[in-house]
């Protein structure tokens, strides 16, 4: 136990201190981590034996998840929202479905042993984009102001949103409640998880972040603890909303904006961004460890091609035609289809669908992880050099123009 802490504590230490020189590189934290991971763990050197179960996993990421919706959501530029109006909102009512279907067509032609509801799971849990891959390109103000937030809302809820389709699924593929598995229940479920979500979210958010004023203007809080109530307040929104029965990553992203707009102090919220990333850094060294060492010797020339296709063709092809109108050009929109990182909420999603124990759900986990890994890697490498040549041109949205300063 106390071997494996000290290996983890060594990772994260070298990190940190190098941090500010990997972000101006090619590489990328998760890239580190995972090759970590795996040269550290079972598949290399085996002086890293995590025991984590799959249980373990999931709070770790859902944590790391939370935290960076939370600290990205309350760092969002509203203004820019606002004026690019539209962004967010077609990549989510178009351009998510889209990639659904057709993400479920090429896993039926490529995995034809699996049946269409193992198919429609491989696309819905490989849909959502990670907030935290996508930090890189989100923070970084040579990007377009409007790419930037359009990639931020859409990552900050678009997992939220697959939740109940992923529900939904598993309740046809176990074979639960199927006489309840209808159009109705579809909605019932959609609604309970986003509308619990937001309302969790934005009340305790709320109610939050006025206790917090009201503490600071009577002088009731210590300056060392400034920092910690965000990343209760975080924790609070995603295990309440959890517990409600509604989507934890609605809520902390949708608790993040409001928190932004109440209390726009950045300061505060640093804690909170840390013990994201290292939380998301320790699921990282998890996934390249113990989760790798068992998923890399199943990896097929199929799991292979699709996870290149869900990264390229079933991701951009519908991002691209999503935005034809938008004034975004050729560049642009190429650059958003790219920067749809698979990460954290995938593998929640495949954590959860594996649980369920599925007749297919091996070969469901081996093309999760095989995805995730090829976007942890080529994502991370493309990120600066990409960014960099897309900051050297004109912004093409009419609505960024005065803010390539932000």
């Amino acid at each position: 136990m106390y071997q494996n802490a000290a290996i983890l504590a060594a990772v994260i230490l070298v990190y940190s201190a190098v941090a500010g020189r990997v972000g101006q590189s090619w590489l990328s934290g998760p890239i580190l981590c995972t090759a970590a991971g795996l040269i550290l763990g079972p598949a290399g050197m085996g002086m890293l034996r995590l025991s984590l179960t799959a249980a373990d996993l999931r709070v770790i990421a859902e944590l790391a998840l939370a935290m960076v919706l939370f600290t990205d959501a309350a760092r969002a530029d509203l203004g820019v929202a606002r004026r690019t109006v539209g962004l967010p909102e077609r990549l989510l009512l178009l351009g998510l479905p889209f990639t659904i279907v057709l993400g479920y067509l090429f896993a039926r032609v490529l995995f034809p042993e699996s049946g269409p509801l193992e198919a429609a799971l491989i696309a819905a849990l490989l849909a959502p984009t990670d907030a935290a891959l996508g930090a890189p390109v989100v923070i970084n103000k040579a990007v377009p102001a409007a790419t930037r937030e359009a990639l931020n809302i859409e990552s900050g809820l678009n997992d939220g949103i697959c939740v109940p389709v992923v529900i939904v699924l598993l309740d046809f593929a176990v074979g639960h409640d199927i006489e309840r598995s209808t159009l109705g229940h579809i909605v019932i479920v959609a609604t309970e998880e986003i509308g619990i979500g937001l309302l969790v979210g934005l009340g305790l958010t709320g109610i939050g972040a006025w206790f917090l004023r009201l503490a600071n203007r009577v002088g009731w809080t210590a300056t060392h603890w400034r920092q910690v109530p965000v990343i209760a307040l975080a924790v609070l929104c995603f295990t309440a909303a959890q517990a409600a029965g509604g989507s934890g990553f609605i809520a902390c992203f949708t608790g993040g904006l409001l928190f932004g707009y109440l209390a726009p102090d950045d300061d505060v919220l640093a804690g909170a961004a840390s013990t994201g990333e290292v939380l998301a850094l320790l699921t990282w060294v998890a996934f390249g460890g113990p989760v790798l060492a068992r998923l890399l010797p199943q990896f097929t020339w199929r799991t292979v091609l699709y996870a290149v296709l869900s990264l390229t063709v079933i991701r951009m092809v519908p991002v691209f035609l999503s935005l034809i109108g938008s004034g975004l050009g050729t560049r642009d929109r190429l650059f958003i289809g790219w920067f749809g990182p698979r990460g954290l909420a995938s593998i929640v999603f495949a954590i959860i669908t594996f649980n369920a124990g599925l007749p297919g759900k091996e070969t469901i986990a081996v093309t999760a992880a095989c995805t995730v890994l090829l976007s942890v890697v080529l994502h991370g490498l493309t990120a600066n050099p990409l960014v960099r040549v897309l900051g050297m041109g004109g912004v093409t949205h009419s609505a960024t123009a005065s803010d390539r300063a932000t």
